[in-house]
């Protein structure tokens, strides 16, 4: 495809060689000028007394953006009127909409993409995160399980430790052991609380779990670690609350962990680089729902 042109047809050139169903494609897929407008052209002004057919242009000079910490950048012409990723720069124009309104919101957008632009490019820090899910809304180990995933999929190893759930035969523990040899997964836990009403085995529990969570925590070639539910360990002091913030802190520089469950201690919160609180705006269980295979396990 050269010179903006589809198939070797230039813009606006005739279709000749090409069959009449190619043709018709070619015009789905290049409507041609009639629905574009090309950076820097002039757009005629419909709502002007213009009788000498003479066209407004539209198109600003530059646009001075406001950034952060009294930075500025200036956006020329060329720029905000274009769209990157179309041919030629030729910006898409729905029929009948009023070219005001695409215009205003080009320049709109112009401006958006340069401060975010700007924000993302300031960010220069790579460092191994400790994630929160918290909160009484439902879904907290699910997020930290996408996490999981999604550091799978990039070849990542990855390591597992549910502090209270049961041996559950859940449908994200069957999905992962097709990756055996990226996640390793340890089952820790007695159940929920208050299925086990033994204070003293629950403790007993934690601290094996724990015991297997600390030495992931010492290990660099782990690039995710998911603590599932150990906030609740730390509420009901099942685990000494400095042991693991010291733990914690004394990660390999470029691991990543996250730690579910409700009510966090105030102490992981202020530890943590990123906080997420699930609320409960609504639930179906409350409406007599049961926990069903493939939403809650």
């Amino acid at each position: 495809m050269g010179n903006g042109g589809v198939d070797g047809i230039a813009p606006g050139g005739s279709a000749a060689g090409v069959s009449p169903a190619r043709r018709d494609q070619t015009a789905l897929d290049d409507p041609g000028p009639a629905m574009y407008g090309r950076a820097g052209d002039t757009v005629p002004d419909p709502a002007a007394d213009n009788p000498d057919g003479t066209e407004h242009s539209r198109t600003p000079a530059s646009a001075t953006i406001p950034l952060p910490q009294g930075r500025e950048t200036t956006i020329p012409a060329a720029t905000s009127g274009a769209s990157p990723g179309v041919p030629g720069g030729m910006l898409p124009v729905a029929e009948g909409s009023d070219p005001d309104e695409e215009r205003r919101h080009r320049e709109k957008m112009a401006r958006r993409k340069a401060v975010q632009d700007a924000e993302v490019a300031s960010k220069r820090i790579e460092k191994g995160l400790l994630i929160v899910h918290t909160g009484p809304g439902k879904g907290k180990t699910t997020a930290a399980f996408g996490l999981l995933l999604r550091a799978v999929g990039r070849g990542r190893r990855a390591g597992v430790v549910q502090f209270i759930k049961g041996a559950w035969d859940t449908g994200e523990r069957a999905a992962l052991r097709r990756f055996d040899d990226l996640v390793e997964w340890h089952t820790m836990g007695e159940g929920f609380t208050w299925e086990t009403q033994d204070r003293v085995r629950d403790v007993t529990a934690c601290e094996r779990a724990w015991a297997v969570a600390a030495a992931m925590l010492r290990r660099d070639d782990l690039s995710l670690v998911v603590l599932d539910e150990l906030n609740i360990a730390l509420r009901y002091n099942y685990l000494p609350e400095d042991e693991v913030l010291r733990a914690l802190a004394a990660r390999p520089a470029m691991q990543h962990v996250v730690v579910t469950g409700r009510n966090a201690r105030p102490a992981l919160v202020d530890a943590a680089d990123l906080v997420t609180e699930m609320g409960a705006t609504k639930h179906h269980f409350a409406a007599g729902v049961r926990a069903q295979e493939g939403i809650e396990f």
